[in-house]
């Protein structure tokens, strides 16, 4: 294969990826997808071995192959053919490996009669039934409580849509508009996908298409292996502990041995606390993600993600534990268990890797959702966001101000414009938290202040605020960060303070006020020059008695 046309094969698989991306964030109904970008797309050879995925959730990151293998495993090459597409959420087995809102299809690529690929979607959508609206609830107790299961089923058959399978879907949602609209925004992704590696088979033929797949894997190992022969050589160990589920249960305590040779990451969670009756509970396919996520983090992000970048990594979990949890276990809020497991193998490394690892950060994905009917229009609307806060500190730097946590990767917010006329809640504050804490001579990134007012005669609240009650750490000396937590304030004055609740009764008049912490900070406070400090002041960060108590600077003696 001429090298030159090998490379254009390899980076034509990023830009078709990323036209998949495009195409599902163009046509999706849901905020959740083409506001906030909380979906996955990629392609994979004939095997369900990832060659490219798109921007978006680094969560994701297992997913589209898991999808695609559970069709492999489920249906067989010899029972797959041209123009099906399959659909799957089951977090377990032959899905996505999250939770049952991330609804997967693929659908395979066929050229001159043979299976070279496969093009895979993972969404998530606003509702799939279950107890409460939304479907991500504290209060599920097992994984039929969280919405309708979908096992790796035939959508089309032979280029042809099974009629039956989008009634049964349309059926079970609470907002089918939005949901069957998402579905079909899916379908065109897929296809936009399909058609362009068919113009690449096309063009560069399929021997050298196939090679180049071969190739990308290959090459992308042996970068990686490159990268790990710079990481500190040994075992690195780390203990933390998730405060709650959601029922009154915890904490749950978690600990990591990651071991660092010159060819294997190998992260080994043995220790940890068993699965939990509420839904923080982690899959095994979903732990995968999370420590591929690090584990790209602290070699070289650089490196694209695909299969063979990863086959040095390797990891332990005995089966049953909150990270990997046995079905019916609960899942629908996994994502905190994840970026836990995610923030724990980083809490083990990062005083060895200064350079690329800060002190801990406001870990949750501090899901809101808000559900009842608009006050202008009478319809029904489901409100689900995750919210910005704060990270640690680094070794030279400030941590960073009002950004996602681990999970959500290259997510976005919903606008005020569109949360106030899609969903008729009124924004009354959006401002940074000045609640004080992560002070170092770098200190934690701030957390955020959201305040809704109730605006409709009922509504209902569900909250999945991890970090609640313990704050992100800091590093050498910095101090710990602040907690995440939701608070009701009712007309009458009397409040309610929670992390985790599900499907509180919301009144006209109420303000749901949500607040996110501050990250760790870094290094002894003493130590930060009297100019940040300053700073700091001016920017209400800091008042001048808090800056003389906590880092000795007195604004007037400047």
């Amino acid at each position: 294969m001429d090298p030159f046309n090998g490379e254009i094969i390899k980076n034509s698989f990023t830009a078709l990826s990323d036209e998949m991306f495009e195409a599902m964030r163009r046509t999706s109904k849901s905020p959740i997808i083409y506001e906030v970008l909380d979906f996955g797309v990629g392609i994979t050879d004939a095997k369900g071995e990832l060659l490219a995925m798109g921007s978006g959730i680094p969560f994701l990151l297992s997913s589209l192959e898991t999808l695609v293998k559970g069709v492999i495993e489920k249906h067989s090459p010899a029972g797959i053919n041209s123009g099906d597409v399959f659909i799957s959420n089951d977090p377990y087995h032959q899905g996505a490996g999250t939770h049952l809102n991330d609804c997967g299809l693929v659908m395979p690529v066929f050229f001159e009669g043979e299976l070279v690929a496969f093009t895979s979607v993972n969404a998530h959508w606003t509702d799939v039934g279950g107890m409460h609206p939304g479907s991500m609830t504290p209060s599920a107790r097992e994984l039929f409580q969280e919405g309708f299961q979908l096992p790796n089923i035939r959508l089309f058959r032979d280029g042809e849509p099974v009629q039956d399978m989008f009634d049964l879907i349309e059926a079970n949602v609470r907002l089918p508009d939005m949901s069957m609209r998402d579905l079909w925004a899916s379908i065109a992704a897929l296809r936009v996908g399909e058609r362009r590696l068919q113009e690449v088979f096309e063009r560069y033929g399929k021997g050298d298409v196939l090679d180049a797949m071969s190739d990308l894997l290959d090459y992308s190992e042996r970068m990686m292996l490159h990268e790990l022969k710079s990481l500190p050589k040994g075992v690195f160990e780390a203990k933390d502990q998730i405060d709650e589920d959601g029922q009154g249960n915890g904490p749950f305590k978690i600990k990591v041995k990651v071991t660092i040779t010159d060819d294997q990451f190998l992260v080994d969670f043995t220790g940890s606390a068993e699965q939990a009756q509420g839904p923080i509970n982690v899959s095994p396919l979903a732990l995968s993600s999370a420590v591929r996520c690090v584990y790209h983090a602290v070699t070289n992000h650089s490196v694209p993600a695909n299969a063979g970048t990863f086959r040095p990594l390797e990891y332990i979990c005995p089966e049953g534990t909150v990270f990997s949890a046995r079905r019916p276990a609960p899942v629908s809020t996994y994502y905190e268990g994840m970026a836990h497991a995610v923030e724990l193998v980083w809490k083990a490394l990062a005083p060895h890797l200064p350079d690329r690892l800060t002190a801990g950060h406001m870990v949750s994905t501090c899901v809101t959702i808000i559900s009842g009917l608009h006050p202008d229009t009478h319809n029904f609307f489901v409100y689900v966001e995750t919210l910005p806060g704060g990270w640690g500190a680094g070794h030279d730097k400030d941590g960073v101000d009002g950004t996602g946590c681990v999970a959500n990767g290259e997510t976005f917010n919903i606008p005020v414009e569109v949360k106030e006329t899609k969903f008729g809640i009124r924004v009354e504050r959006y401002t940074f938290n000045d609640e004080q804490g992560g002070g170092g001579t770098f200190r934690g990134g701030r957390g955020m202040i959201l305040d809704y007012k109730i605006t409709s005669d009922f509504a209902t609240l569900t909250t999945v605020f991890g970090r609640h009650k313990t704050p992100p750490w800091g590093l050498l000396g910095g101090q710990d960060g602040t907690c995440n937590y939701a608070k009701v304030i009712h007309p009458d004055g009397s409040e309610e303070t929670f992390g985790r609740a599900a499907g509180i009764n919301l009144s006209k008049g109420d303000v749901v006020r949500l607040v996110t912490g501050a990250g760790g900070g870094y290094g002894e406070p003493d130590k930060r020059p009297s100019d940040k400090v300053l700073d700091d002041i001016k920017n209400g960060y800091l008042t001048s008695d808090q800056a003389a108590k906590e880092y000795g600077v007195e604004l007037e003696s400047q």
